[in-house]
């Protein structure tokens, strides 16, 4: 259909519009649309015109309905419906199903209201929440501000274990400031608070929930079955206080960890999606027609880490040495099929607006490696080196690893394990391994939860007081130029500093049912920032 026909459609008023795609859900014939449209006055060629953009139209308009599974790359015994504990990104889709946030962080990656209506604040500490009216819980319990205060109160308990009790401890006071009224005060100044809050953990739960194996909250689903490990099951919210979404009736989300399996599964059209998949993979699937990929770059990133306080890592050249046994091209050609970016052992990645280009970009050579090898004693001794699938390609990453070291004397046992247990039992325990991060929307998200002294989710424990420093006071720096050197120092710091090699940000290739309409990419991570479930629906 052309373009001229969808700007002939477009010049219709709204309720002529209406009139006309109401017709053709009825099915009336082009005939009668015709008929319709001459008694507006529109001529044969402009009728013909008008009924082709409204064709158009139609076939875009989101249709409710349907049923579809969507697998996912991990799964465990830990998965979980606390907003508070969310770990993998199978998490942070879950809980999307069926938790809204204060802010939703928009395909731009401005934050956006959600839950509330609007936030300001005249000096970036002192924020103001209005509540959305009319929210209620899929319990038919109204949202009120000591929902929100409560929700946000918990990430400062200890004994909750908040996976974002770093970030929430910038929070000196949160409070019911009014009926409809939530005001937050922070430690210092933070011109970033709203997108934090418009992060995966700070969803917002009713006032005193203990167990979270319901899912009770205000998002587009309901939970009708959660078993960790196993399965989630997601039926619309009829009383979903966002309209026109979700579309879909029902959605079975579940891990699969083994990638052929995904594949298989979306080929034999038993999953409509299948997130995760290998860039290897997609000729097969271009081959078979019917579906779409959605690429997504958004920072994500595997990396290998050593810890500085035990083990190999605690020694800086061994450090060094890995970092300079990275070959990033090759990684980014034989491992990901050039769907992914070299990155330079720092985690803002080009298209943040503080990437720091002008760091001289480590090079992969082994000579260098050797060098820092000898200085630490290692070269002749083998040191174990732990991947999993769960870590996205870093068991090819491990290998690669181990056949330079090989080249210059230094043995790598490579110790593949199971992807299910792998974030609990291994990642952040053993001293040589892999991360996989998810992204995040502001360089203070990275830096904070990953790399300063007291992030609970420091991979490598490197601890450096110039580079905490550094990322408070950027926080509150409303001068952009001060700003941008500020994070720019950091990434510096952690470039020469911290105890993990990031060698390419990948993009995330999730592909789905070309039946399966709404999904685009977002810049908060795969699947749409997480959040397919509301956007999605069905052309069946």
């Amino acid at each position: 259909m052309s373009r001229a026909d969808a700007d002939a459609f477009e010049t219709l008023s709204h309720s002529e519009r209406g009139r006309v795609l109401d017709g053709l859900r009825r099915g009336a014939s082009r005939r009668d649309i015709l008929s319709l449209l001459g008694s507006a006055g529109l001529g044969l060629v402009a009728g013909n015109a008008v009924f082709g953009g409204a064709t158009r139209a139609l076939a875009q308009t989101p249709k409710r309905g349907g049923h579809i599974r969507v697998c996912t790359y991990t799964s465990s015994t830990a998965d979980t419906l606390d907003p508070a504990k969310q770990t993998t990104a199978s998490d942070y889709v879950r809980c999307n199903f069926f938790y809204n946030k204060l802010v939703f962080i928009d395909q731009t990656g401005a934050p956006t209201p959600e839950l509330a209506e609007s936030f300001d604040s005249p000096d970036a500490r002192t924020w103001t929440f209005a509540i959305r009216k009319g929210v209620t819980f899929h319990d038919g319990k109204a949202l009120t501000p000591e929902d929100v205060v409560w929700s946000l109160k918990r990430h400062l308990d200890p004994a909750v274990g908040s996976k974002a009790n770093t970030l929430a401890k910038q929070m000196a006071s949160v409070e019911a400031s009014g009926p409809n009224e939530v005001r937050i005060v922070l430690t210092g100044a933070n011109a970033d608070w709203p997108m934090i809050l418009g992060t995966s953990h700070f969803h917002i739960v009713q006032a005193g929930t203990t167990d979270f194996s319901k899912g009770i909250g205000t998002g587009p689903f309901i939970c009708k079955e959660f078993t960790p490990g196993v399965r989630a099951m997601a039926v619309r919210n009829p009383n979903y206080w966002r309209q026109p979404g979700p579309f879909l009736d029902s959605i079975e989300f579940f891990g699969l960890a083994d990638e052929q399996a995904r594949l298989n599964a979306l080929l034999s059209g038993d999953v409509q999606i299948a997130a995760v998949i290998n860039p290897r993979s997609l000729r097969v699937i271009e081959s078979a027609g019917g579906f779409n990929v959605l690429e997504t770059k958004a920072g994500l990133y595997t990396n290998l880490i050593a810890r500085l306080d035990e083990g190999p890592g605690a020694n800086p050249d061994f450090v060094l040495g890995m970092k300079h046994l990275l070959n990033r091209n090759q990684i980014r050609s034989a491992i990901y099929r050039g769907y992914a970016e070299v990155a330079n052992d720092h985690p803002i990645p080009s298209t943040n607006r503080y990437h720091a280009a002008d760091i001289p970009q480590r090079s992969f050579d082994p000579e260098k490696a050797k060098f820092h090898f000898g200085k630490a004693g290692v070269l002749g001794s083998t040191i174990p080196l732990v991947a999993s699938p769960a870590a996205d390609a870093s068991v090819e990453m491990a290998v690669l690893l181990q056949q330079e070291a090989k080249k210059i004397g230094l043995n790598l046992d490579v110790q593949r394990v199971p992807s299910d247990g792998y974030w609990s039992n291994y990642w952040m325990k053993n001293n040589f391994c892999f991360g996989n991060i998810n992204p995040r929307p502001t360089a203070d998200l990275l830096f904070s939860l990953f790399f300063k002294s007291d992030a609970n989710w420091n991979e490598s424990r490197w601890k450096n007081e110039t580079f905490d420093q550094l990322i408070v006071a950027a926080r509150a720096e409303r001068d952009e130029a001060k700003r941008k050197q500020m994070y720019h120092d950091a990434q510096v710091l952690v470039h020469e500093g911290a105890g993990i090699g990031i060698p390419t940000f990948i993009s995330n290739l999730d592909v789905h049912s070309g039946k399966l309409k709404g999904i685009r990419p977002m810049p908060t991570g795969g699947l749409m920032g997480y959040a397919f479930g509301e956007y999605a629906w069905l052309d069946a």
